[in-house]
């Protein structure tokens, strides 16, 4: 254990004891002659010896303001300059932390000259409800959004779904939720620019504005156009991992008085390969006792398209009318797999080995419409209305065939048979949304209601020697959900406190139907939840904040639909209609230090949440993965954030987090016995950007995480890390932008999985291609220094799915 906590701790030294190095820091704020804040100017020091060469620099914030950090004692010369107006010089001697106040900036003809930032740190601040981590114009600005989310802090990549302690997470976009599947989210998100986006929140405990499904909130804010233009732009990636992979995209902008436009389409072409390596011991050293080890590789090949398109019109400055949508089509999807099985037995069996080839081929639709009006009142509130639309279309074929061998290579048995599988979802929303003020406290409050009615259905044919071994292969699911919401909240603010505190009432109306078993599952029930919090700022150095939530964790549709997908006979996937919500109870305490040093103590009881848990049935030789709730599941850690520039041209940000977890579910295949699985871990992210060119058109970033232990279900992983390495150039007065990002260097990502425990012992290791190299290239016309709408690409209430 202490060579695991080593690295982490000599780390947070060496961040703590150069801070204690005499660094000051440098703060202001730019306006026009009119008291008009100037966003995204150049600010430079430059050494006062020579006036020339830049010691450090920045971009100032939307509202004006901008922060110089670890300035050693010295004399420099502050320069800012902006396009449209004079240059600024003063003489500043730093001593100490220094205040400038607000500097005015005259309008003037003059053009920024040689000394341009291009490229920013990354910055993280600390509010009372979540904290944000703003990447505009930062290294994080290159690639894509799916890219910026795994860097974010404290988000971990667990079999392919994106997890903030222990937790998936729900993303939005501009406070609009994006529920798709975990493939659909991946792809959309690839396919949009990390450009475009402002900043991330991570939001632990969300207040009532945000449904009270799920756990942790990602929310991403868009940039906002600030002048009026057209811009478009072309741009491809080239992916190499096992096997190549490709990447074409095209977006434009166009802002004018009143109508703002959005278009983007990407076209996906993929292939990946995935490969496992399993074992399942059925009932070692006794009499019968069998060992399979199996080798299992999946050829997939996809060509996804994605298209959105957002329309804003400003009817005048108080009332907004904003429409999106979503297209997502990705025809003709394979996935090839093969396994073959080697069999080692105590005593005599039927075979030695078998070998299953599974052919199955998707086609899938996904639609989305969002319509928003919002009125602006006069004291900054405002009222919004909004209706969203979903539909969803798959169809899955499926061939499987396996043959047994005996140990001198006769066939001995075969089984085959083909599925036919449909889903048709429908989602429908609405809600009314108003926020304002009563002198200095602010008011939130709002009703929702949403709809979703899935139907599904799998057909077996030729499936004779199946049906001797389960029964109700074929089947029709039919689900539908209703719930309508309600909510208020209310928060202030005085000189040294702040409190926040807000209720949601949501009340659920749902039912499953399974027509072969004659299964009907009806749920009615309303429940409160209540989200409080409370910040006290002793001093501009030290700040603590104390924050719970109650929420719900919801059964997603494929979890609840009875239907089998196997691999092979032997092996499968299995919904349960019979899964029932869970309700969490989440607490945190953040200490805050110099503002840069952020420490929370969690406390998350997610009761009996549904999850998937793997059984072998050591009698039928079979192994299924069940949907089940837990009977319980909490976690307690401490988490640690900070970020610093290490010098000039090089800035880090490191996490850390120390924690417990804990599941226990019920064994159904040990006789029902209550097993608890369990670990102490530790979780480490390390990010460095650097500037590379004197210019900032030539920068880097590496980044390193490691992970000592997880759990899932009932298994657990080995400790897996993850080495990454990026840059990015940009060309011709940033009208073009050139990118390389080598991922997973060590190919050490991927790890083992093993549920151990009683008379169970099964483990896979599945390697996907998570090392790959990726060359991207893009290149912007038009009046391309435009910042893209602050509008979303979101498809609402589709996470479920």
């Amino acid at each position: 254990m202490t060579r695991t906590f080593l690295p982490i701790l000599v780390a947070l030294l060496f961040l703590f004891t150069n801070s204690l190095i005499a660094q000051h820091t440098l703060q202001g704020k730019l306006v026009t002659e009119t008291n008009e804040p100037i966003a995204f100017a150049n600010v430079v020091l430059l050494n006062a010896e020579d006036s020339t060469s830049v010691y450090k620099g920045t971009i100032s914030e939307d509202n004006g303001a901008f922060v110089l950090e670890e300035i050693t004692t010295n004399d420099y010369l502050l320069k800012v300059s902006f396009v449209g107006y004079e240059k600024f010089l003063k003489q500043i001697s730093i001593k100490s932390d220094k205040k400038l106040g607000e500097i005015t900036i005259k309008e003037g003809a003059s053009n920024l000259d040689e000394v341009t930032i291009n490229t920013r740190k990354p910055k993280i601040t600390r509010s009372i409800d979540r904290i944000t981590f703003d990447v505009e114009n930062s290294m994080l600005s290159s690639g894509n959004s799916w890219d910026v989310l795994r860097q974010t802090p404290g988000v971990i990549m667990s079999q392919g779904q994106l997890q903030v302690r222990n937790s998936s997470v729900t993303v939005y976009i501009n406070d609009r939720k994006v529920q798709l599947t975990a493939d659909e989210l991946q792809t959309l998100l690839q396919s949009y620019s990390a450009e475009n986006i402002k900043s991330v929140e991570v939001i632990t405990n969300p207040p009532a504005r945000y449904e009270a499904e799920g756990g942790a909130i990602l929310n991403i804010n868009t940039t906002s156009a600030i002048s009026p233009g057209y811009k478009g732009s072309l741009e491809g990636a080239y992916t190499q991992g096992i096997v190549p992979k490709y990447q074409f995209g095209t977006s434009h902008y166009w802002k004018g008085d009143k109508l703002n436009v959005f278009a983007n389409y990407t076209f996906s072409p993929r292939k990946e390969i995935k490969r496992d390596d399993s074992y399942i011991n059925f009932s070692p050293n006794q009499e019968g006792g069998q060992r399979w080890e199996s080798d299992f590789e999946r050829i997939t090949l996809s060509q996804a398209h994605n298209a959105n398109v957002i329309l804003d019109y400003d009817f005048d400055e108080k009332n907004k009318l904003s429409f999106s949508s979503n297209f997502m089509y990705s025809p003709d999807k394979t996935f090839d797999n093969s396994v073959q099985t080697d069999v080692s037995a105590m005593g005599n069996t039927a075979f030695s080995n078998f070998i299953t080839d599974s052919d199955v081929n998707t086609d899938d639709s996904n639609i989305a419409l969002d319509l928003t009006y919002t009125h602006t009142f006069g004291n900054g509130g405002n009222v919004s209305a909004g209706a969203h639309y979903t539909k969803f279309d798959q169809e899955r074929d499926q061939r499987v065939a396996t043959e047994y061998f005996s140990e001198n290579g006769e066939l001995v048995d075969n089984i085959a048979f083909n599925t036919e599988a449909i889903q048709n979802i429908d989602i429908f929303t609405a809600q009314i949304d108003l926020s304002t003020s009563l002198g200095e406290t602010a008011f939130e409050s709002g009703i929702k209601f949403s709809h979703i009615d899935s139907e599904s259905g799998i057909d077996f044919f030729d499936a004779e020697s199946l049906e001797d071994l389960y029964e109700n292969l074929s089947d029709q699911f039919h689900y539908n959900e209703t719930v309508s919401a309600v909510y208020a909240s209310a928060s202030r603010d005085w000189e040294k406190w702040s409190v926040q505190g807000g209720l949601r009432g949501e009340y659920t109306d749902l039912l499953g139907m399974s027509f072969s078993t004659d299964q009907r599952n009806r749920q009615e029930y309303f429940e409160l939840f209540p989200t409080a919090y409370l910040q006290y700022r002793a001093s501009d150095n030290h700040s603590f904040t104390l924050d719970y939530s109650r929420r719900i964790e919801r059964p997603r549709y494929e979890s609840l639909n009875p239907f089998r997908y196997f691999l092979n006979e032997n092996d499968f996937n299995a919904g349960n209609p019979n899964l029932r919500a869970a309700i969490s109870n989440n607490i945190n305490l953040n200490y805050t230090l110099l503002g840069q040093y952020f420490l929370d103590f969690y406390y998350r009881d997610n009761g009996r949440s549904p999850a998937s848990l793997a059984f072998q049935d050591n009698q039928n030789l079979t192994i299924r993965r069940l949907q089940a709730n837990l009977l319980e599941s909490k976690s307690y850690g401490l988490d640690i954030l900070h970020g610093r520039s290490i010098t000039s041209w090089w800035y880090a940000q490191l996490y850390a987090s120390l924690f417990h977890e804990e599941n226990n579910f019920l064994a159904v295949e040990s006789g029902n016995v209550e097993v608890t699985n369990e670990i102490d871990a530790v979780f480490g992210q390390l990010y460095n950007s650097f500037t590379l060119s004197k210019d900032g058109t030539f920068s880097g970033a590496l980044t390193f995480t490691y992970v000592s232990d997880y759990i899932s279900g009932s298994y657990n992983f080995d400790p897996f890390s993850t080495l990454s390495l990026g840059f990015r150039k940009t060309l011709w007065n940033n009208r073009a932008e050139l990118s390389l990002n080598i991922n997973d260097i060590f190919n050490n990502t991927n790890t083992r999985l093993t549920s151990q425990y009683l008379n169970q012992d099964n483990s896979f290791f599945a390697r996907e291609e998570t090392r790959y190299v990726r060359v991207g290239f893009k290149y912007n016309f038009g009046n391309f220094r435009l910042e893209d709408n602050q509008r979303s690409i979101d498809a609402a209430e589709r996470d479920r799915l």
